[in-house]
């Protein structure tokens, strides 16, 4: 392979690569819960209900589905980022949310892992 066309390939990746990981927080971010209920109070109650045990019209995040070992903080961030696809409930689709920044999402996801400790789900 010709060196220039070596250079384009790799530098084609590094950029994917960059503009997979610009959703995510910087590395060593520490969400922090108490922005995590403010933010997800702007948005998210409709469906997920005010202390995200679901509503009517979403499903609750305090809950056993949404364990670290099955719903991984990446997870909240992808949702949040392309919308998720019903498979664990029948709410229908959930849209992507635009407007919020990947810490806020990181805070939002610190949030609802400290309500699902709270509730018995996550042990420490």
């Amino acid at each position: 392979m010709h060196p220039v066309a070596s250079l384009t390939i790799f530098s084609l990746f590094a950029l994917v690569g960059c503009e997979q990981t610009r959703w995510l927080p910087p590395p060593g971010f520490v969400g922090d819960p108490v922005q995590g209920k403010a933010l997800f109070a702007t948005r998210c109650t409709t469906c997920h209900g005010l202390k995200a045990r679901g509503t009517t019209q979403g499903p609750p995040l305090v809950h056993e589905i949404y364990h670290p070992s099955h719903h991984a903080d990446l997870a909240f961030h992808l949702a949040v980022r392309n919308g998720v696809k019903a498979h664990h409930w029948h709410f229908g689709d959930m849209p992507a949310q635009e407007g919020f920044t990947p810490e806020q999402v990181g805070h939002m996801s610190a949030w609802v892992r400290l309500e699902q400790r709270k509730a018995g789900i996550l042990q420490d």
